[in-house]
């Protein structure tokens, strides 16, 4: 349980209010950095649960709380500050409010969940760290990716969507072949 990959992940989870402290005061240079040691601890906690052979439950549960609760409060407050567009949020938001619903209806009308985040997730993942940062980091005045934002917004948005489809997809299949399913 107290593992190297699970008491980084408890630091990401940790850095969650901090960050939101610093979008909140409008310190979107310190908020970014911040933010960016959360995604690089998501990438090295699992790097060293696999390196190291330290892969649990906890940590299986835990990093994608880490991931989805970063990504929504992040994507909530800078489309609250105009940073990001209300309908991006919208769907980050909607994405994981419907996984963690259907893991959780899955639990109870199927049994026991093995969550694993398929390449397409993982994709989508990176991808929201990276637009998110990006948002962040011409909010403080670090780059200047106006002309990008929109482009990346739109596939960001396609990807979210595509992900949180792929997702339902793929877990009605799953109860379906485990019989309990409409099918």
């Amino acid at each position: 349980m107290f593992t190297l990959p699970n008491l980084i992940t408890v630091a990401r989870v940790l850095l969650i209010p901090v960050v939101a402290f610093l979008l909140l005061d409008h310190d979107y240079k310190l908020a970014f950095a911040v933010f960016m040691a959360a995604a690089v601890g998501d990438w090295l906690d699992g790097f060293l649960a696999r390196r190291l052979d330290q892969m649990s439950q906890l940590g299986a549960v835990l990093d994608p709380i880490a991931d989805k609760m970063t990504m929504m409060i992040v994507a909530i407050l800078l489309s609250a500050q105009g940073m990001l567009p209300i309908w991006l949020a919208v769907v980050i938001v909607m994405r994981d409010a419907i996984i963690v619903a259907g893991a959780v209806a899955y639990r109870f009308v199927v049994g026991h969940i093995e969550m694993a985040p398929t390449r397409l997730s993982k994709a989508n993942t990176f991808l929201e760290f990276g637009v998110l940062a990006l948002a962040m980091a011409q909010a403080g005045q670090l780059v200047d990716a106006g002309a990008w934002l929109v482009p990346l917004f739109i596939l960001l948005f396609a990807s979210v969507f595509i992900s949180g489809a792929h997702y339902v997809w793929v877990w009605r299949r799953k109860a379906i072949k485990e019989g309990r399913g409409d099918g």
